[in-house]
Parts: C-alpha cells; structure tokens; sequence
C-alpha cells in the first residue's frame, strides 16, 4: 500500500508537467511560427518478484513472472517541427519557407540563432531585421528611396528605385538546415540555438539541397491544434484525478489496517 502512494504520486507529477507542456501550446496559439511540444513518459525500474522463464517445481518453466512497476517519469519534451498554416499579409518584407530551413538571425552577442518566423523590418539604416531588432544574416539593406522590394523564391532581394525600369538585386537570403532540428535549444522569441544533439547547421540557398522555397507576403502560424490540444488537455486531466483516488484507495486501506483491534 505504501508503494501504491509512491506510484501513483509519480503519475500525478507526470500529468501535470503534461498539463504544464499543453497550456504552454494553448498560450502560443496564435504566435507565429510557433512549433508545438509534446511530453514523452517512460515507465521507472520494475521489481522482478518473480523472473519470467524461471524454473519452478520439478524443472518446469514459469510462463510469466512478477515484475511489480513503480510509476512513471518524464522523459523529454520534444519540439514537432511539422508545417503550420500561411497567413497572407501582402507585406513585402513577410516571407514563410515552404519546406524546410531556418532564418539565420545575428544576435548582440555575434552569435547565430535561427527562427522559422518571417516576420521582418527595416530598422533606421534600411537594415531588414527582426521584431527586436535583430538583424537577418547575412545582412541585407534596402535603399531608403527604393520604391518597391521583391524576394524571389530563390532568396534573392531586389528593389525599385525611381527612375529605373528594371530591378537591382541587393542581397540574397540564406536558410540553414539541421540533422536533427529536434535537439535545438528553444530561447523564446521564436528563436533556437544549435546544440550537439541538433548538430551542426548546413547553409544553402532556398530550394536546393532539401531547403524550403521562400514565400514573399506571407507568414507561417503556428502548427497548434487547438482541438487536439483540448483532448489531450481533458486527458491529462482524467489521469491526473485517476492517480490521485488511487492516493485515496491506498490511504483507505491504510486507515483500515492501523484500525485493527485484537
């Protein structure tokens, strides 16, 4: 009885860094190029009362065994990195990657972060930079006077300035891929960090060697489900309550047993 205590207080722990991890998903709903976390488990060590395959009397086999298990633990939060919705701006300096790839952001401290949200601006000196400032590496500037910006699907940015007819290429964008963009460390602010388990990043230029397209006036949402969410929000919730009665059964019994009387 008392390890029934411990047990289930594992799967009560359990459920609410899953509640933990799904209102997370619900909060970001509408965040773009959010990617979605889901809670793995795996079940802890087991006590083997009885090893199956074992010699019982007069040599024969046990078909099975007694192994008794002692709850769960989390195992990873893993970051699903599937394709959210585009939503169409018609703001030339939006872009999404159709497929995969990473936006390459410069940060202050002269390091490199990558990002799938496209949302970007120009900062005082015509730089095309993030929400915060962060400038697109490599760097990219638009004229002050240019008129109009394209963003080929190859990466390539050109502008209109008045008085010309054709276009003048200022730049090209580059996307980085990942072996494993599942090991990425999340920073917030739509931002990741390469770490070992990521390995490390392969440039290129958008469309070719596996790299997504990019999409000019347009920006990825996040890939939350909102419905799913709830489900499995509702789920956690069941066997959060269902590992606390088993807490009460295991407290009944243990009432009933320091109430004995000779």
């Amino acid at each position: 009885m008392i390890r029934a205590l411990y047990t289930a207080s594992t799967g009560m722990v359990a459920q609410q860094l899953n509640i933990d991890v799904i209102s997370n998903n619900m909060a970001n709903v509408n965040t773009l190029a959010y990617k979605k976390s889901r809670a793995e488990f795996q079940d802890l060590l087991y006590q083997s009362l009885r090893t199956p395959g074992g010699v019982a009397a007069a040599g024969l086999q046990q078909p099975t065994g007694m192994q008794l298990g002692h709850g769960v633990r989390p195992s990873a939060i893993k970051k699903d990195f599937s394709m959210g919705d585009f939503k169409q701006t018609n703001n030339p300096l939006d872009m999404t990657i159709e497929g995969d790839g990473f936006f390459q952001i410069l940060m202050p401290d002269g390091t490199i972060s990558y990002s799938r949200a496209g949302a970007f601006n120009k900062d005082s000196e015509g730089n095309m930079v993030t929400s915060d400032g962060f400038p697109l590496e490599p760097a990219i500037s638009i004229p002050t006077d240019a008129t109009s910006v394209i963003i080929g699907v190859d990466g390539t940015v050109s502008v209109y300035t008045p008085g010309t007819t054709t276009a003048t290429e200022v730049g090209t964008i580059e996307l980085a891929n990942f072996v494993n963009p599942t090991g990425l460390e999340s920073l917030g602010r739509s931002l990741y960090r390469p770490t070992q388990a990521s390995g490390d990043p392969t440039t290129g230029t958008p469309g070719l060697d596996g790299l997504g397209t990019i999409a000019q006036g347009f920006l990825e949402m996040t890939n939350v489900n909102i419905v799913e969410e709830m489900v499995d929000l509702i789920t956690a919730q069941r066997a959060y309550e269902l590992n606390s009665k088993a807490i009460q059964a295991a407290d009944d019994l243990l009432t009933v047993a320091a109430n004995l009387r000779r």
